[in-house]
């Protein structure tokens, strides 16, 4: 494992990383978390480390569901996993060409910027290649915690990769 300079904030992707992916979940029932991310949370949280979520919601672009909608399920991660001191979204669909949407470095510059942190001084956490392009292209750090629709290329790809999200902030610790 590189040795890496203790990161002042850390960064989620929140679908398949921080919860269970529900293709455009505008349901806050729907909300189950990843296992072990709520020990992985607080023990980040514990440490004092800000943390904060970058998310692409590509639902609320293609209208199904609204804004509302989804400050609902975002409620429901923070009442599930805790508080985080920043939300990243993007609500543009990959045609838009929007700066913010992932891979773009829009999300991350923001998340960052919230915080208080340069965007170099972040570690950002995610299950797909999109994460670690737009941690890469924010000058951020990336660690990959695949899932079972993390291709293998991007797998090979990324900077770094965890077995879970205990792994990832292990490594975010040390």
């Amino acid at each position: 494992m590189p040795i890496h300079p203790r990161p002042r904030a850390v960064l989620f992707d929140r679908d398949g990383t921080l919860i269970h992916d529900v293709p455009y979940n505008a349901d806050p029932r729907l909300v189950s978390p990843m296992p072990g991310a709520r020990a992985a949370l607080d023990r980040l949280r514990g440490a004092g480390m800000p943390l904060g979520v970058v998310t692409n919601q590509a639902g609320v672009a293609k209208g199904l569901f609204d804004a509302a909608a989804l400050r609902r399920v975002n409620a429901r991660v923070e009442e599930l996993l805790g508080p985080f001191g920043v939300w990243a979204v993007c609500p543009h669909d990959d045609g838009d060409g929007c700066a913010c949407r992932k891979p773009m470095p829009g999300l991350v510059l923001r998340a960052a910027r919230a915080l208080g942190v340069a965007p170099a001084d972040c570690v950002v956490i995610g299950d797909i290649g999109r994460d670690m392009e737009a941690a890469r292209a924010a000058g951020a750090r990336g660690i990959l915690v695949p899932t079972p629709v993390t291709l293998p290329a991007e797998v090979d790809a990324a900077p770094e990769v965890a077995r879970d999200l205990a792994d990832a902030v292990e490594r975010v610790m040390t």
